[in-house]
């Protein structure tokens, strides 16, 4: 397949790489070690239209294809993986759900602020017991009639403190399995919801991620995306586009690591000539530039199959399983080929083998892919 990108493709991807390289690079070491969430970046990348790239543009956002958004996502993701999950949230799993599933009032009401990022979403799915295990949700929301009684706790939550608004997954009818769960609309502020401590991560500090508790919140039914009972649907195929914007993290963490490293090897002199010119360096080179430019691939399809209307559930596992599994590698050989420069903070290696980590982790861990894509495969 022809991958070679548009004039626009290539303007999407230099404004993602200045920004990153401008906005993003300065101050990332301190971000990562205080913890310390991107409000004023956020607002920028807001601006620049990166929190609602795939949105209609009368929702206000940029109306592009997915291809044009991982191709972003890689680019901030090379610099800042703490910046680019929150590009990755707000696009895939909020503001996607929301224009293909919720009603016109909706998408008045929330997704023209979330898509021009005068506010962010959040998603919230995990729970202490149901990680992977999506059909054991354990949060409830009783149908009272005119509203919905929501209890529980969620997990995990990537922008739980800093969203505006939370997509959340609840039991609505336990005897129904998958079927008599519900995907709700929950606004910060409602009485009865509350935020708990942020996470103290390994990797992605940047980034705002919280338990989320639910006790006795009123949802109003207009709050409900989709028929009674589609919520797991909801959520499978929200997480399957998702899917897609984690591999264009993975494929940027792995590029960044790789060109970290290319030129440091051209650089760092041992035995009388550059590290570079060492077999055993080279080779680590080479089997990363082949596993990057064969992730990318991988990721470029399944965004495409996405942007044709094709079935994307199979090459959006692949993609994701493939390139995080390549992000973790060639993170770890960046490491290597620094040596003892690799293990501290100033040369940026180490912060990326530690962001490489969650991509084999959230959104469907590496084993969940390989369930999705053995199923596929079988039931062909």
């Amino acid at each position: 397949m022809d991958f070679t990108l548009s004039e626009e493709q290539l303007m999407i991807q230099q404004a993602a790489k200045d920004f990153a390289q401008n906005e993003l690079l300065p101050g990332v070491i301190e971000r990562d070690e205080t913890q310390t969430f991107p409000s004023e970046l956020v607002r920028k990348m807001g601006e620049l239209g990166f929190l609602g790239m795939m949105v209609n543009e009368k929702y206000g956002g940029s109306g592009l294809g997915t291809l044009s958004y991982v191709i972003a996502m890689e680019e901030l993701s090379k610099i800042d993986a703490s910046a680019s999950v929150m590009v990755s949230v707000n696009n895939s799993l909020v503001c996607w759900g929301l224009e293909t599933y919720g009603t016109e009032e909706q998408k008045q009401k929330y997704l023209t602020r979330l898509a021009t990022g005068e506010i962010i979403g959040a998603f919230c799915l995990s729970e202490p017991e149901a990680g992977s295990d999506a059909t054991s949700q354990k949060t409830t929301a009783i149908d009272k009639g005119d509203h919905y009684l929501l209890n529980g706790t969620k997990n995990w939550i990537t922008n739980g403190n800093q969203a505006e608004v939370y997509l959340v997954i609840a039991q609505t009818d336990k005897d129904k399995g998958h079927r008599g769960i519900n995907a709700l609309i929950i606004e910060k502020g409602m009485e009865g919801f509350d935020i708990g401590p942020k996470e103290n991560k390994l990797g992605i500090r940047g980034s705002d991620t919280h338990s989320l508790m639910f006790n006795d919140v009123k949802v109003p039914k207009e709050n409900r995306i989709g028929e009674d009972g589609f919520g797991f649907k909801f959520a499978m195929k929200t997480l399957a586009g998702g899917r897609i914007g984690i591999a264009a993290q993975a494929l940027g963490i792995a590029a960044g690591a790789y060109e970290l490293a290319l030129k440091y090897s051209k650089q760092r002199k041992a035995f009388g000539t550059e590290i570079a010119n060492h077999q055993a360096i080279a080779f680590k080179l080479a089997d990363m530039h082949t596993k990057i430019q064969a992730a990318r691939h991988l990721v470029y399809q399944a965004a495409c199959d996405k942007d044709s209307g094709a079935d994307y559930t199979l090459s959006g596992a692949m993609a994701k399983l493939y390139a995080s599994e390549v992000a973790m590698e060639t993170a770890v050989e960046a490491v290597q080929i620094h040596g003892g420069n690799g293990y501290v903070k100033e040369y940026h290696v180490e912060r990326l083998m530690r962001d490489a980590k969650i991509t084999q982790i959230y959104e469907g861990t590496s084993e969940i892919q390989k369930i999705v894509i053995s199923r596929s495969i079988l039931n062909d």
